[in-house]
């Protein structure tokens, strides 16, 4: 395979950062000075957002609002449901539209939901649930984070597996 196509922005920065975005074009910001270097990582991840769009193309609006109304008829009963087993409550729910992620947990515990997620099995959406309740206890990805995560779902590796198929 060879290098996609890519648009290239050049500054003062002192690093360089490669971002596949959701439309599979590459965008790469570097250095002024940096050669050309890096091509096997962007094959890589171009595949791998290509693939992602194949499996999970834009919905239409019907399936959009399917998806909602899904999201909003059983995000609740399982964020109670599994907020009882582990001790914590958010401070409310939230579906959004994000496409970059499928849950996030607020500083002041409101937990917010993409309705993309209705796409996904029923494990990984009940693993998204748990992560982002684990965040009420523990506001970042520790050891002690994914061990309370695991106290609830001892597979929580599997399903959130299925979240990147």
């Amino acid at each position: 395979m060879s290098l996609p196509e890519y648009e290239l922005v050049r500054s003062g920065r002192k690093t360089l950062a490669v971002e596949i975005t959701g439309d599979c074009r590459v965008v790469v910001r570097a250095p002024a000075r940096l050669s050309k270097e890096h091509e096997a990582w962007i094959e890589k991840h171009l595949e791998v957002q290509r693939k992602r769009k194949e499996n999970h193309p834009q919905p239409t609006e019907a399936e959009r609002e399917a998806y909602i109304k899904k999201a909003r008829d059983i995000l609740p009963g399982k964020v109670e449901r599994f907020g009882r087993i582990m001790g914590v409550s958010p401070a409310g729910i939230t579906i959004t539209g994000a496409e970059k992620r499928f849950g996030s947990c607020s500083a002041k515990n409101r937990i917010c939901f993409s309705w993309r997620l209705m796409a996904y099995p029923e494990e990984a959406i009940d693993y998204v649930v748990v992560h982002e309740l684990a965040h009420i206890r523990h506001k970042d990805h520790s050891k002690r984070f994914y061990a309370f995560v695991e106290e609830v779902l001892p597979d929580w590796r599997e399903r959130r597996r299925l979240l990147r198929e």
